[in-house]
């Protein structure tokens, strides 16, 4: 019985007479001191089978016994082994304590993470682990457990930090489970080093707050233009009309030609400022609405009259279907109409034979009243592949060279945000090469 464990002799290691003392395979005293106190040891000399004394399993190992304290707890050397090798090759960190909150169990990736060597963690309590304001929190929360069973970490996964041997704090993500152990519940905690993570985390909060930014920059910036930006286009386009007049006297063909290309470009370019304006508004938040009872009857009517010449002109039937003159919605007029002129608009441009339908219907859906005002044609309809990027902002649907259509492509993108800050939704069918119904779904009032 002379022989050697973990560097001391037999005499070294503590014990009651008269019973010699089985201890762990880490070689530090102070772990030895540890567990002298909770368990009550045996030696096996006579058998390499383990066998049970008491709540232990003891394994014999030469003249002594060698006990591991997880397996103290587990109570089946086999299973404890079972999970020591899995819990050796798992990248997180894999610590568990006995009921006394005493790290019992310590694998390679605790060691990489905390810097502490199994022989030194193993027999140190939790706490060794935690920066100062958590210990005091971490010992109440362990005396409530074990006095009332109530668990407010147990069973889930929080994000604090840890604290490595030389002092240096880092975030972690911890899972606490518990499991019965022979003396009563032990704890076994999942921990992962989420430093990389939180760097990232933080440069991206970083990125979208400048951008976020630059944004409003952006909105205050166009926003503010407003009236600078219109102003010069309106007065070009007062004076050209003026000057198409003839009220100054008489101007040649060629004269009115190229009033006219001044006029019509000034407006096209007004509009386009005027959609990008109101982009930038919706966007900042300083669109104002003012909703009010609206006839459908009428307000088509209006869109259709303002429109019915361009169809004209590229020889389409341009219709307006018969629907119940009672048909009313509460909303802001402005932004409808200009809904409903973007959707028209666009059915004219994309169409070059056939026809433009404008249709308006009510129906009621779960005690919910609704009115769709569906604009359908006969043009060249939208190709499945590009019907998901119908409504980016800057987008046209034919991006060649030679695209027959002009345009920002902001007309859809700015009419699906006018819906939706009204409280409408823009739905659309369409088969390429036979036409598209874009449908406006507001919520109606009751009739």
């Amino acid at each position: 019985m002379g022989g050697l464990c973990g560097g001391y002799s037999r005499s070294q290691i503590p014990c009651k007479t008269g019973i010699a003392v089985a201890v762990c395979q880490w070689d530090e005293l102070k772990l030895l001191d540890t567990l002298s106190r909770k368990y009550e040891f045996a030696l096996f000399l006579d058998t390499g089978m383990p066998r049970k004394l008491g709540p232990l399993w003891c394994r014999n190992q030469g003249d002594i016994t060698v006990i591991n304290p997880y397996d103290a707890e587990m109570g089946n050397a086999d299973s404890a082994a079972r999970f020591r090798m899995m819990a050796q090759t798992a990248v997180d960190a894999i610590v568990s304590a006995n009921p006394d909150g005493i790290i019992v169990f310590w694998n390679d990736a605790a060691e990489k993470m905390f810097g502490y060597s199994a022989g030194a963690a193993i027999g140190q309590p939790l706490t060794l682990l935690m920066p100062e304001r958590y210990r005091l929190p971490h010992r109440q929360g362990f005396v409530r457990y074990m006095q009332t069973g109530v668990a407010h970490l147990i069973g889930g996964t929080v994000e604090v930090h840890g604290l490595t041997r030389e002092g240096h704090e880092f975030p972690i993500e911890l899972s606490l489970s518990v499991w019965n152990g022979i003396h009563g519940p032990c704890f076994t905690a999942i921990i992962r080093d989420i430093s990389a993570r939180k760097k990232i985390e933080l440069a991206l909060q970083q990125k979208t707050v400048e951008l976020e930014k630059a944004n409003s920059a952006k909105d205050s910036f166009l926003a503010s233009m407003s009236h600078e930006l219109r102003t010069p286009l309106n007065a070009i386009i007062g004076f050209t009309g003026t000057l198409l007049m003839q009220l100054h006297g008489p101007l040649t063909p060629e004269q009115v030609t190229k009033l006219s290309t001044i006029q019509s470009s000034a407006k096209h370019l007004r509009s386009l400022i005027n959609d990008i304006l109101n982009v930038a508004e919706i966007d900042s938040g300083t669109m104002e609405l003012h909703p009010e009872p609206i006839f459908c009857s009428d307000i088509l009517e209006e869109v259709a009259a303002r429109l019915r010449p361009a169809a004209l002109n590229k020889g389409l039937l341009f219709e307006v279907a018969p629907m119940p003159q009672d048909i009313q919605i509460h909303t802001d007029r402005r932004i409808l109409s200009q809904i409903l002129s973007h959707l028209v608009n666009n059915a004219i441009k994309y169409t070059e034979q056939g026809r433009v339908e404008i249709c308006c219907n009510r129906r009621k859906e779960h005690e919910h009243h609704y009115v769709d005002i569906s604009i359908s044609d006969t043009g060249i309809g939208i190709r499945p592949e590009d019907q998901r990027r119908l409504f980016q902002a800057f987008t046209q649907v034919d991006t060649s060279s030679t695209r027959r259509h002009g345009g920002a492509g902001l007309g859809l993108h700015l009419s699906r945000k006018l819906a939706a800050l009204i409280g409408g939704v823009i739905s659309f069918h369409s088969e390429f090469g036979r036409g598209s119904t874009f449908t406006l779904t507001l919520e109606g009032q009751v009739p």
